[in-house]
């Protein structure tokens, strides 16, 4: 590996008498306590992102503006329509949450890919489709195939840009947030969602007012719910390919490929509402070979995972920080879930917090050191990240054995020495 093999590879232990966790230096190397959040995000502790918080501020202004809007244009069919477009959102949220399980995002980030979707993307896409539509379109073809081409050609082309412009904020702002292809589809698909969703309000208040709200819920929450969420992926892809690339031309022309998939996917289904039945088929066919495909990147991206975990932690284990037995339970989801549990009754809530910790901390060094590996950053601009989640990784187990000093054995590592069941700390080891 190309870390430097010099200096300790974990810090020494400081384990206190009863907090879950000590106080040792943050993940910039600066003293101060040990922010699990902070190192996890690699940021430093104690520091609000600004960025995050004016983002979330005017997304959210624009969410609200977008619905008020909304309950103007059918002030006595709106609830119905917001809570028919929750429907949909219900399902596919907690469907979307379920695949980061393995190395979840932060929220902050989460909730400002969904906000921007809800909020930035729609208000702005509905202006400029309007001004298209009554500037444009409509004087040149009528408002009825007016209406048509901006809904083919234009709409597309504006709203994956607007969609797909947090994607492209992460990728130059927050790039080690996307460690594969699995968090390219994650933020993309909540950006999606939450413009699908503000989008439906409309389409379903329109629906309830001409009396075709049945086969509009039908079509755009039953048949066509992730029309959005799959074009936008699209972009995701890109996004994840140019952040976990080294230097060089796929970075710039991986991001804008997935763009232009995005847009040519979501003209498709458009146009294709104008050419009838056989049409429509040949645009859902499309859809469905781009979900496949998606199923197939996300089932090898976590296998990928997986393997990086198994390989890229293996020489930590002179340290005795982690070992063979700690590495198979990090390397599958029910392992995961099933020490948390061992944890939570072993030493309750706390212990349950320290072991999560120390999964997520585990999961992130290994997936440092692939980018590493990589070429996609260089190993000096992330020293400081990697010893704060060793630092991270030490502090939780210890915190769980000052908590449970003589735990029962764990589940994972029958007949194994497991790092929670006895203190394994060989000081003075090297790893890297």
């Amino acid at each position: 590996m190309t870390f430097p093999p010099h200096g300790p590879a974990v810090p020494p232990p400081h384990p206190q008498p009863t907090p879950v966790h000590p106080h040792p230096q943050g993940p910039a190397g600066a003293a101060g306590p040990l922010d699990p959040r902070a190192v996890l995000e690699g940021r430093p502790p104690g520091r609000a992102r600004v960025g995050v918080i004016v983002t979330i501020a005017v997304a959210s202004l624009c969410l609200l503006i977008g619905l008020v809007l909304a309950a103007l244009s059918g002030v006595g069919t709106f609830t119905v329509g917001l809570l028919l477009a929750l429907v949909p959102l219900g399902i596919w949220v907690p469907v979307v949450l379920a695949l980061d399980r393995l190395e979840p995002e932060p929220p902050s980030a989460l909730v400002v890919a969904f906000l921007w979707g809800a909020g930035i993307a729609t208000l702005v896409a509905g202006i400029l489709n309007t001004l298209g539509l009554e500037l444009l379109t409509a004087p040149l073809f009528g408002e009825e195939v007016g209406w048509y081409v901006v809904a083919s050609f234009g709409a597309p082309f504006v709203e994956e840009i607007l969609k797909g412009a947090v994607l492209f904020g992460m990728l130059w702002f927050r790039r080690h947030e996307i460690d594969g292809w699995t968090d390219g589809v994650i933020y993309a698909a909540m950006v999606a969602l939450g413009f699908a969703a503000v989008e439906n309000v409309t389409y379903f208040i329109m629906a309830a007012q001409d009396g075709t709200l049945g086969p509009t819920f039908v079509l755009r929450a039953l048949v066509t719910p992730l029309l959005h969420p799959l074009c936008t992926a699209l972009t995701g892809l890109g996004v994840a390919s140019a952040a976990t690339s080294p230097p060089g031309p796929r970075r710039v022309l991986a991001p804008i490929g997935g763009l232009a998939a995005a847009i040519a996917l979501h003209m498709l289904w458009n146009a294709s509402t104008g050419f009838g039945t056989l049409a429509l088929g040949v645009a859902y066919l499309a859809g469905l070979g781009v979900l496949v495909t998606l199923i197939v990147l996300l089932v090898r991206d976590r296998r990928r995972t997986v393997a990086t975990i198994q390989r890229q932690l293996v020489p930590y284990v002179p340290t005795g920080l982690v070992t063979p037995a700690d590495l198979t339970m990090l390397s599958t989801l029910a392992a995961r879930r099933q020490a948390r549990d061992w944890a939570r009754r072993t030493g309750g809530s706390g212990a349950a917090h320290a072991m999560r910790d120390y999964q997520q901390a585990a999961t992130e060094l290994a997936l440092l050191h692939d980018r590493v590996a990589r070429g996609a950053v260089e190993a000096w601009r992330v020293e400081g990240q990697r010893r704060a989640l060793l630092q991270l990784m030490l502090t939780a187990r210890q915190a769980f054995l000052v908590r449970t000093p003589q735990p029962p054995p764990a589940p994972w590592s029958p007949g194994a020495p497991s790092g929670f069941t006895t203190d394994a700390w060989v000081p003075g080891q090297n790893a890297y």
